[in-house]
C-alpha cells in the first residue's frame, strides 16, 4: 500500500505533518486475518519502517509473546493488558500492528485514532462477529473509523462454501473462550447454527 501524500498539518504529536490512517482486517476464525496482518507488517519491515506490534495478553494459544497464525506464521509482539499500554510503547514506530482487537476494551478505538492522528499507519486485525453472530467488542467502531477495511472469508468446514461465521462446538456461554479447532469451526450462513439462548446476557469472560 502506498502512503498517502503529506498534507502538512504540523502539530506537537505529529511534528512532521505525516498523514496517518487505520486499516482493519476482519472476518471469522480460520479466515486468514492474522496471516494477512503478518504479511503487511513484514512488508513494512522489509521497507525498513519502524514497526511496533501488539496483542492482548490473554491471547496465548501458540505463544505468550509472538503473534501466530493458524498456519504457524509468526512475528514477535508485545502482549498488553489494556489499549493505553500501546500508546506507551508505540511512539517511535511508523507502523503499528494490533491483533485480536475484539478482546480489547472500547478504548482501543481512541488509541487507534490517536495513533493515526500522530501520522502513523495502524493495522488492526480481529473477529467482527462472536460465536452468536453478533458484533464483537470494538470491531464495528474500528471498521467505521478505518480508511481501509478488508473482509476475509474462511471455508465452511461443513460444505466448503465461503464462511463468515464462527461456530462454537461447546455449550460454554462465555463470550471469550480461547480455543482452536477443538472448540470452533468456520461455517457459512446456511450451515451456521446459532446457540440456544440460556440467559439474557453473556457470562463473565473469566
Amino acid at each position: 500500500m502506498t502512503r498517502p501524500p503529506d498534507h502538512g498539518g504540523l502539530s506537537p504529536t505529529n511534528p512532521r505533518g505525516q498523514t496517518g490512517w487505520i486499516e482493519v482486517i476482519s472476518g471469522s476464525m480460520f479466515s486468514g486475518k492474522t496471516e494477512e496482518l503478518i504479511r503487511r507488517l513484514r512488508r513494512a519491515q522489509i521497507a525498513r519502517q519502524s514497526v511496533a506490534i501488539f496483542k492482548p495478553r490473554l491471547e496465548d494459544r501458540y505463544s505468550e509473546s509472538d503473534i501466530v497464525s493458524h498456519s504457524q506464521l509468526r512475528i514477535p509482539s508485545t502482549p498488553v493488558g489494556s489499549p493505553d499500554e500501546i500508546l506507551q510503547h508505540a511512539d517511535e514506530a511508523d507502523v503499528i500492528g494490533i491483533d485480536e482487537a475484539q478482546f480489547f476494551q472500547q478504548e482501543i478505538v481512541d488509541v487507534a485514532r490517536e495513533l493515526a492522528n500522530r501520522g502513523k499507519r495502524v493495522v488492526v486485525a480481529g473477529l467482527d462477529k462472536d460465536f452468536r453472530g453478533e458484533p464483537f467488542g470494538a470491531m464495528p467502531e474500528l471498521m467505521a473509523e478505518a480508511e481501509y477495511v478488508t473482509k476475509t472469508l474462511a471455508i465452511c468446514m461443513q460444505c466448503g462454501e465461503p464462511a463468515n461465521f464462527t461456530q462454537r462446538l461447546t455449550s460454554d456461554e462465555r463470550r471469550i473462550l480461547i480455543g482452536e479447532t477443538d472448540l470452533y469451526e468456520a461455517r457459512c450462513r446456511r450451515c451456521y447454527e446459532p446457540p440456544v439462548e440460556k440467559g439474557n446476557h453473556f457470562k463473565d469472560p473469566t
